[in-house]
């Protein structure tokens, strides 16, 4: 699968996200300014995961499609995926 640019850019907000998370319990801030940019962190990295895995649910099903092999596993492996990253 190739990552497009899109995906590539949420991922480094991510890490910026992180980065601000980590000066800000350097310079004592309140824990619960810490948590919610923590939560804001883990819900940017689940939805780039979601999308990652939906990107690639459709790449693997149109070839799946163009060479005649069943999709169903396809799908649940992408739900399989998707569960164990929550």
């Amino acid at each position: 699968m190739e990552y497009n640019s899109q995906i590539k850019n949420r991922i480094r907000r991510v890490e910026g996200q992180l980065r601000g998370i980590v000066r800000m319990m350097e310079q004592g801030e309140d824990c619960k300014d810490v948590m919610t940019q923590l939560s804001a962190a883990k819900t940017a990295l689940d939805r780039s995961a979601g999308l990652i895995v939906s990107m690639n649910l459709v790449e693997c099903v149109r070839d799946s499609r163009e060479s005649g092999e069943r999709t169903e596993d396809l799908v649940k492996e992408a739900v399989n995926l998707l569960v164990k990253s929550r």
